[in-house]
């Protein structure tokens, strides 16, 4: 009894001596601690999830609507690109082939476009989202609406045009994965370099939003990865359970899991990039007026 007693004094002792420690690390190492302290007043799980809910909400939509206008080939493409992205198969894959299929006639094409036009424009509301994440991890001011409305439009088409491409992108334009992959990982993180530098107004340099978007581009690339094995299984159970709506289910839970990559990616950049040593290199984050 006493050498039971022994060994459970010995074992809380260790649990004691771990737990200081860890509470020590982040005066200890000062990158943890700021990038703990930033991560916790950006608050990532709760902006992550209204990314997610816009994205699905208007940019998912406006990405169908614009497929059904658009001509038979990028037609095509969106629904490869659906289909590898969120693994559909089955009932719900010849459902989107079906919706793809559709408005052929003038003057379902003339609705279509008058649609794609209302879609598009409240489909700015994901990168309205985004850009007050991403003022938050720099803790700027809101930019005022007629300075940043144009960019929000611009900012939809552009990332619209690279979900279209996503999948020839992967595959590395039939060459293979081991192309695939790093074009994947320069274009995704070119394409949130831009972002940071648009959605922000200028009101950042350049230089000092690399390191987050060279986290977002690995982050994505790993992610697409992980959705290959991931998704179509989740798609399958949830449909199996669910009928149809579980195929919403599932997508929703994904992008909410991107978003929390992407907001934890853009956050971490702004720690990274602020750190003395890098920020010799990379010279200051505001614009000097």
């Amino acid at each position: 009894m006493g050498r039971g007693a022994g060994r459970w004094s010995r074992i809380r002792a260790r649990a004691d001596d771990l737990r200081e420690r860890a509470e020590q690390l982040p005066g200890q190492v000062p990158l943890v601690g700021r990038a703990l302290a930033e991560l916790l007043r950006v608050n990532v799980l709760d902006n992550a999830s209204r990314l997610a809910a816009q994205a699905f909400l208007t940019a998912l939509p406006a990405l169908f609507v614009v497929a059904v206008i658009a001509p038979a080939s990028i037609r095509a493409d969106v629904t490869n690109s659906l289909r590898e992205q969120l693994g559909l198969q089955g009932a719900s894959q010849q459902q989107m082939q079906q919706l793809m299929a559709a408005h052929h006639d003038s003057e379902a094409q003339s609705f279509g476009a008058l649609g794609a036009v209302v879609t598009l424009l409240s489909a700015t509301a994901l990168a309205r989202a985004l850009q007050r994440v991403c003022e938050r991890c720099w803790q700027l001011p809101r930019a005022r609406t007629r300075v940043a409305a144009w960019r929000w439009l611009v900012w939809l088409v552009v990332w619209l045009v690279y979900l279209v491409l996503q999948v020839p992108i992967r595959k590395g334009f039939g060459v293979g994965w081991w192309l695939g992959v790093p074009l994947t990982f320069l274009i995704g993180s070119l394409l949130w370099w831009w972002t940071q530098r648009l959605l922000l107004g200028g009101r950042v340099r350049w230089y000092p939003l690399l390191p987050g978007a060279l986290l977002c581009g690995v982050s994505m690339a790993g992610v697409g990865v992980a959705s290959q094995v991931y998704l179509p299984r989740a798609v399958g159970r949830s449909v199996a359970q669910f009928g149809p709506i579980g195929v919403v289910f599932t997508v929703l839970s994904w992008l909410i899991m991107v978003f929390t990559v992407v907001t934890l990616a853009l956050v971490l950049g702004r720690v990274v990039a602020e750190e003395p040593a890098v920020a010799r290199v990379l010279g200051p984050p505001r614009e000097e007026h």
